[in-house]
């Protein structure tokens, strides 16, 4: 976590004119700045920065706050990414509580993704696979793509650069064997740098062209780097994807390449891993709808029924795009396909629908046993979707089967006698509102985690983990059952709730603070914290955690 003191210095240095006029064309106005509102369609400007306040208002849609505040909205990060991001453009160096999670470490990662790309344009055999593959030279600059060479040399660039062998393996750039000797993670691989969503280099991947027995491999997992909570590409993606309100999910590092160099720049990959739960934070960012596309031979199609199931019971809209006959996108686009890639990429199978047919196709349906398991399990996923897709889904699942829809009783209304009864106090009430509205409306949960931990809660903080990891928990199917439960309404009354939970929170808070063996000056400080975060809070305003 990064240290308090290190956030204030930083806002010490921001001034919100540079931070705001990196993105948008500013025009003095008086003694403060106007521009058009970048949160909504306007013809006359109404955004209004003010240097003496730090502070930028929009008079149209309401949108207010600091530069952090600003580049957390405008590119959609949460509150440590933009600090990271403005630290990075100030020159400034953050500090961290966790000596192993610090992201002031030194620049071993990019000066050796600058090394590897150096060393790309000495090996031809490198340079002649991308070639076939088809990467243009642009490409390979665009994404950074580097070649690895044998392990001594890597090892010694990294001594002479005076990176030490502990900062090496933190960063996952060497590995230890059993003997305690020390070799490079990648060695004859061509390179790809994977970044954080706020741009900064986390990791590796590299694809062997040497016939080493791991096609690809990647960064090993660290504080700074795991796989799944990345996805390949995205701050290269994010534009598009913001943009179009989809993103195209791929297995592979060079499907992404030749999709963007085919136009199709809101596609990512994730690392040689399936979609989890931790990837869905990520993928809620701009509320697009997530086109996975996979191939379509049975691991391809064993991974999209996984992701499909993952995304649909979690709220999602999109499909499966299934590449069949050995082909994936990376082929297409350099056999010149584009018009039958274009075809596929914009005909996806709905993620339910998909489902709902794999799952029945392997059944023998000619089986009344076989028939009754199948009705079963569809009926079992089906009750993971909200009771509206629950129910305009039973006529397909009917179809599908060769049953009557009235076979297919849902029950809604009803708790199931395996989800425990909830005894509730008032306080449970509110928590479980919280929680009910994060299952029915799951494109909250990423913004409000800016602002809440579950810790908060008294008696449901692991309800409310379940609901934003997407889990099919029986306590979760328990609250969306209960009558006794509401759903609050719309964004303002979920503000609204929200903030006269927070003071409630932090005023306890205070309260306890006397109480902590801590020093004076630490007690100072944090009451001093608190204090102003009430303030802000009965002024209306969310504020992040720190």
């Amino acid at each position: 976590m990064i240290t308090q003191d290190s956030i204030e210095a930083l806002k010490a240095r921001l001034d919100i004119v540079d931070v705001v006029g990196s993105y948008l064309e500013l025009k003095r106005s008086g003694a403060a700045f106007k521009a058009p509102c970048p949160f909504h369609d306007e013809k006359s400007p109404s955004f209004t920065v003010n240097p003496a306040r730090q502070k930028y208002h929009c008079f149209g849609c309401g949108a207010h706050g600091d530069a952090i505040s600003f580049v957390m909205e405008y590119e959609k990060l949460n509150y440590p990414e933009a600090i990271e991001k403005l630290a990075s453009s100030v020159n400034f160096t953050l500090h961290y509580t966790d000596s192993s999670e610090r992201k002031e470490r030194s620049q071993l990662l990019e000066t050796l993704t600058n090394w590897y790309q150096k060393r790309l344009s000495d090996h031809k055999v490198a340079l002649q696979y991308l070639h076939d593959r088809g990467v243009f030279s642009s490409s390979i600059e665009k994404f950074g793509i580097g070649y690895a060479p044998m392990s001594s040399e890597t090892l010694r660039f990294l001594e002479n650069n005076r990176f030490t062998p502990e900062e090496s393996l933190l960063q996952g750039a060497i590995g230890r064997g059993e003997e305690g000797k020390l070799f490079a993670r990648f060695i004859e691989r061509i390179t790809f740098p994977i970044h954080a969503p706020n741009g900064a280099i986390v990791g590796l991947g590299g694809r062997t062209i040497t016939g080493h027995q791991a096609k690809y491999v990647n960064s090993s997992q660290s504080a700074i780097f795991n796989k799944s909570r990345l996805l390949y590409a995205y701050p290269l993606a994010r534009e598009a994807i913001f943009h179009r309100r989809e993103i195209i999910v791929t297995e592979g590092y060079l499907d992404v390449v030749m999709l963007h160099q085919a136009g199709f720049t809101h596609t990512v990959a994730t690392l040689g891993t399936a979609l989890t739960p931790e990837h869905l934070p990520l993928l809620r960012k701009g509320e697009p709808k997530v086109f996975v596309a996979y191939d379509g031979d049975k691991a391809g199609r064993t991974a999209a029924l996984k992701a499909s199931k993952l995304l649909s019971s979690s709220g999602f809209d999109g499909g499966v795009i299934l590449f069949e006959g050995g082909l994936d996108p990376a082929d297409m686009v350099r056999e010149g396909k584009l018009p039958q890639l274009n075809a596929l990429l914009h005909s996806p199978i709905a993620f339910i629908e998909f489902v709902l047919t794999e799952i029945i196709a392997t059944y023998p349906l000619s089986d009344p046993r076989a028939k009754e398991a199948a009705l079963h399990e569809s009926m079992g996923y089906l009750k993971t979707l909200s009771p509206l897709m629950q129910e305009e889904y039973v006529p397909f699942t009917a179809s599908q089967l060769g049953v009557s829809p009235t076979l297919l009783k849902l029950n809604h209304t009803h708790t199931p006698t395996h989800v425990p009864t909830l005894q509730l106090t008032h306080y449970d009430v509110w928590e479980l509102s919280l929680i009910k509205t994060l299952v029915d409306r799951p494109m909250l949960i990423e913004p409000l985690l800016d602002f809440i931990d579950p810790l908060f809660l008294h008696s449901h903080s692991s309800e409310l983990v379940a609901a934003i990891n997407g889990e099919d928990d029986p306590r979760l199917h328990a609250i969306m059952m209960d009558e006794r439960i509401r759903v609050f309404a719309g964004d303002e009354e979920v503000r609204a709730e929200l903030i006269t939970f927070l003071i409630q929170h932090y005023t306890k808070e205070l309260k306890k603070v006397g109480s902590t063996s801590t020093s004076f000056d630490q007690k100072s400080y944090r009451i001093r914290q608190i204090r102003d975060t009430i303030a802000r809070l009965k002024k209306g305003e969310l504020v992040p955690l720190g």
